[in-house]
């Protein structure tokens, strides 16, 4: 039995052919705020829609170019659908070797090329490279506000 401690689901990204069209549909039929917009991230080339439904956090994600990580993961699956969900845990660092004593093995972050735990906008975050019936998992240990500040001064935000 794994010992990981999963504090909550920090976000759900869904792969989409359409970004834009997929938006206007969450905002249509399930009261997504009008104000929601989408933004492009030159860095792993992908536009996504961030908002909160139900108490999560779901970003609609598609990728800019055909083989980027969304567009491939569309193609090779079929279809559009959920490709990711982030679990916040305590210790990511803990996580990590817990995960890696039960099997796992770490997978490279598509858009910073870095296997492991490194440092992200919200978050030190790592991948595992097996998913869970077809779902990659993705682990973040959350900044606290202290450290939100020392990621924003070093990253001049």
């Amino acid at each position: 039995m794994s010992d990981i401690k999963v504090t909550q689901v920090k976000h759900m990204a869904f792969a989409v052919n359409d970004v834009d069209a997929t938006l206007t549909t969450y905002k249509r039929l399930l009261g997504v705020s009008p104000d929601v917009e989408v933004t492009e991230f030159a860095k792993s080339r992908n536009r996504v829609a961030v908002f909160d439904l139900g108490g999560v956090e779901y970003q609609l994600s598609q990728s800019m170019d055909p083989d980027g990580r969304f567009a491939t993961w569309i193609r090779e699956r079929g279809g559009e659908g959920l490709h990711h969900i982030c679990y916040a845990v305590d210790d990511i660092d803990a996580a990590l070797a817990e995960a890696q004593a039960q099997g796992a093995t770490l997978k490279e972050c598509s858009a910073c090329k870095v296997t492991g735990s490194h440092v992200h906008p919200e978050g030190w975050v790592a991948f595992l490279e097996q998913d869970a019936g077809g779902i990659e998992i993705e682990f973040m240990q959350v900044y606290t506000a202290e450290q939100l500040e020392q990621y924003k001064n070093v990253k001049g935000i």
